[in-house]
């Protein structure tokens, strides 16, 4: 395969329970680095940092499992941190309305081009910053994410986005593979008047490989829903 400019890629089969494999375009490893004109860094994505949006992560396999079941009805569906976007790519492939987001300035381009490999077009992406405002982005019904949390100041951050774009009544589910960051983010969903289920995750992945974690399902009840006493 040609190398790519300033980075190398690696082309994975990816098993998705339930439904059809998907064909992936990652970094070849997490040493992969290039920022040659300062957009990363202009986004505070730092070198260390740069190369985890290109990775095949476990948490991000197991969220991509749940949206082959998950129902999806014609709920507006929005991934926070969705780097290679595979929940994404399972949620358009079964007719979902979603929208993929990040930050970084290569997911685009690499969801542009897993969207080629496995012959889907089409899919909306929108650039997500959580600690800045993205009013153009709208209001979500449904929003994923898996691995979200694993930065001192991602909870406050998150949950202040989720606010701003999750609609009256919305779901939240984030697949986190146990990270210590979880607390503070339960206590910022709970002032913003999410209820939270968890679910353990301890079943392996489809190669084999262990997997702990927890499926964290926050629901908000609509307005219209609530029942005044």
């Amino acid at each position: 395969m040609p190398a790519m400019p300033g980075y190398e890629v690696k082309l994975q089969t990816v098993v998705v329970a339930g439904g059809a494999d998907l064909e992936i375009r990652s970094l070849l490893d997490r040493q992969q680095y290039a920022d040659p004109f300062g957009e990363a860094e202009a986004v505070g994505i730092s070198p260390a940092c740069w190369p985890l949006f290109g990775q095949v992560w476990p948490s991000s396999q197991k969220l991509a499992d749940l949206m082959q079941v998950w129902d999806l009805g014609n709920r507006r569906v929005l991934e926070i941190g969705c780097g290679l976007g595979l929940p994404s790519l399972v949620i358009h492939r079964r007719g979902g309305n979603i929208t993929a987001s990040d930050c970084h300035p290569l997911t685009e381009p690499f969801l542009r081009a897993n969207l080629l490999l496995n012959h889907l077009v089409g899919l909306e992406y929108r650039v997500g910053n959580w600690g800045r405002s993205a009013p153009a982005m709208g209001e979500f019904d449904l929003i994923i994410g898996s691995d979200v949390l694993y930065e001192r100041n991602h909870p406050e951050q998150l949950a202040a986005f989720l606010q701003l774009h999750a609609a009256a009544g919305a779901e939240v589910l984030i697949i986190d593979p146990n990270r210590s960051n979880r607390r503070a983010f339960h206590r910022a969903m709970a002032l913003l008047g999410f209820d939270l289920t968890e679910t353990l995750l301890d079943m392996p992945l489809d190669d084999g490989s262990p997997y702990r974690g927890r499926l964290l399902h926050y629901r908000r009840e609509s307005a219209d829903s609530a029942t005044v006493v």
